[in-house]
């Protein structure tokens, strides 16, 4: 088994060495492929993990799983590996993780964004908010403040300067925490508070932070109510602009037996659900049932919250963000995916009731003493760090330390990596089997006589979804229905039937009540489909039967003319 550590990051070449070493170690159950290239020409690898031995996975449902479409996010490329790592070394051994390989697909892309994360994991790191190419214009800031590693420690930190017009100021008793200023107080110290960094053309007065060169965000970046940068910053000048998003959906768009998905992200701790633009009566209640179904399944197994992102997720209640994977991948081709938000250092810290992004703009004091209390305890200070001078090449003496955010909120720290990654892959295979499942309920052979016979096949779903799997699937007309064939031994011909048939769709149980008082339909076979043919065969041999479905899978089965 290769060797995979889940208390450290990997870089690109390590990232790309540990896949091949799956490739090479599990034939016939891993196979690793590129998609398409990054900006700076790196390989974006996917995996594909299923039992070739049962069929291929484009014959198979499959669930999507992506990660680090954020250059810093780089656990998420650890959630991702964690799945592989359950994956394969419980093959054969889990009861669950074997059907669910035998009778599935995992399409796996680690690191969408190669580029950036290499930037975010370098020696001395540099933070941008997704790749690498310049956006919207080419050419370097001449003023203002670039947040960077100032002091060369490794850390990009927090800087205060003390000023009388300043909007902080020392908590009495705990002089490291700063808290704000009370709206008519005078005559305390006060501090400005920046991100650590150098200044260019500094005019000893003003001090500005510009957008930075690499503005591109690639979660702006899918087909889906995609807007200009007038509108919506670092979106791209148009939808798919960017080479590592056109191949996600490129991937997504040629693979319709996709039937959900799943993209990591950090950081707040919650499953967070489509729409981001809409509210909740624009979906099919069906498929809102569904997704709270989903997410109350997540939450008792990752022990996260489940959440809509334009209810319960948005940065400002008067704006919504587009151009965002899961949306595209709901709202086009109605495949219930999700964004995981992993790690909440709130949550770590003992707070447990708190608005995911309000807390930012407001909280109580309470919250930052528990804070910095996890910080000393758990992190052995290296969350908080005490502000110690320092002699800034522009502004003097200066003072760093607070949030290491890197280390303590972008990501969880090394050492409670793996803890924090472990709660997803259960999730995420009972994500899979519950996927709709196109199999074969019964054949039957009847001589006519006279070298005529009758043949009947009846396949059904026995998945939990509905072979379409959404409503908005068949809103959007991107489902086809089950196809049944026949192919016919030499010197035979149809007498009735056709040779390709389009049977219709399968329903699932994903619909039905929670009582037998309820108007769910108890009996009724609509899981079931019925096809039969009649055939001159007077040389007898076998028929070759099969059906299909994009999103349930493929079956086949042989008959014998007697």
């Amino acid at each position: 088994m290769p060797e995979i550590r889940f208390d450290r990051y990997y870089r690109y070449d390590e990232l790309t060495r540990l896949l091949m070493a799956y490739d090479e170690e599990y034939p016939g159950l891993i196979q690793v492929s590129s998609i398409g290239k990054s900006h700076e020409g790196r390989d974006i690898w996917l995996v594909t993990v299923t039992n070739e031995a049962t069929g291929s996975a484009s014959e198979k449902p499959a669930l999507w799983v992506d990660g680090n479409i954020h250059a810093s996010e780089v656990s998420a490329s650890t959630a991702c590996l964690h799945l592989l790592h359950t994956l394969t070394s419980q093959y054969m051994k889990d009861p669950e993780i074997t059907r669910c390989l035998d009778t599935r697909a995992f399409y796996i892309c680690p690191r969408i964004n190669p580029d950036g994360a290499e930037w975010a994991l370098a020696d001395k790191p540099v933070i941008i908010r997704s790749g690498t190419r310049p956006y919207p214009y080419d050419e370097d800031a001449l003023s203002g403040l670039t947040e960077t590693d100032a002091d060369g420690d490794g850390r990009v930190l927090q800087m205060r300067i003390e000023d009388p017009n300043g909007g902080w100021k020392e908590y009495p008793d705990e002089p490291r925490l700063l808290i704000r200023r009370d709206p008519t107080e005078v005559g305390g110290r006060y501090f400005r508070v920046l991100p650590e960094g150098t200044l260019k053309n500094y005019d000893g007065v003003t001090i500005e932070i510009p957008n930075r060169k690499q503005g591109l965000d690639f979660n702006r970046n899918f087909p889906l109510e995609w807007r200009q940068e007038s509108e919506q910053s670092g979106a791209g000048p148009y939808p798919t602009s960017e080479p590592e998003i056109r191949a996600v959906v490129h991937f997504i768009a040629t693979h319709l037996n996709i039937h959900g998905a799943v993209t990591f992200h950090t950081h707040s701790g919650v499953l967070l659900r489509p729409y981001g633009t809409h509210n909740d009566e624009h979906f099919p209640a069906e498929d809102l049932w569904t997704f709270q179904k989903i997410g109350e399944k997540g939450t008792e197994i990752t022990g996260y919250p489940a959440a809509s992102v334009y209810h319960e997720f948005r940065y400002h209640p008067k704006e919504t963000i587009t151009g965002v994977f899961d949306d595209w991948v709901y709202d086009h081709f109605g495949t219930y995916a999700w964004t995981v938000e992993i790690w909440s250092p709130q949550r770590q810290a003992g707070i447990e009731k708190f608005k995911f992004i309000e807390w930012f703009r407001e909280h109580p004091l309470e919250d930052d003493f528990k804070l910095l209390k996890w910080s000393d305890e758990a992190l052995a200070g290296h969350g908080y760090v005490n502000w110690y001078p320092f002699d800034h090449p522009q502004l003097g003496r200066v003072e760093l330390g607070g949030w290491n955010y890197q280390y303590a909120w972008r990501n969880p720290p090394p050492h409670l990596l793996e803890n924090e990654i472990s709660r997803f892959a259960e999730w995420l295979i009972w994500k899979n089997l519950i996927s709709p499942r196109l199999e074969l309920h019964s054949v039957q052979m009847t001589p006519l006589g006279n070298d005529h016979y009758r043949v009947q096949m009846v396949v059904h779903n026995t998945g939990w979804l509905p072979s379409y799997g959404s409503k908005r699937a068949l809103d959007r007309k991107v489902v086809r229905g089950v196809v049944a064939e026949i192919e016919l031994p030499p010197g035979a011909t149809l007498v009735s039937g056709k040779q390709r048939e389009e049977i219709g769709q399968l329903e699932g149980r994903s619909n039905m009540g929670s009582s037998l008082l309820s108007w769910a339909d108890i009996g009724v076979t609509s899981d079931r489909a019925k096809v039969a043919w009649v055939i001159y065969a007077p040389h007898k041999g076998f028929v070759q039967l099969t059906a299909r479905h994009e999103r349930a899978g493929v079956v086949r089965e042989d008959v014998e003319l007697v």
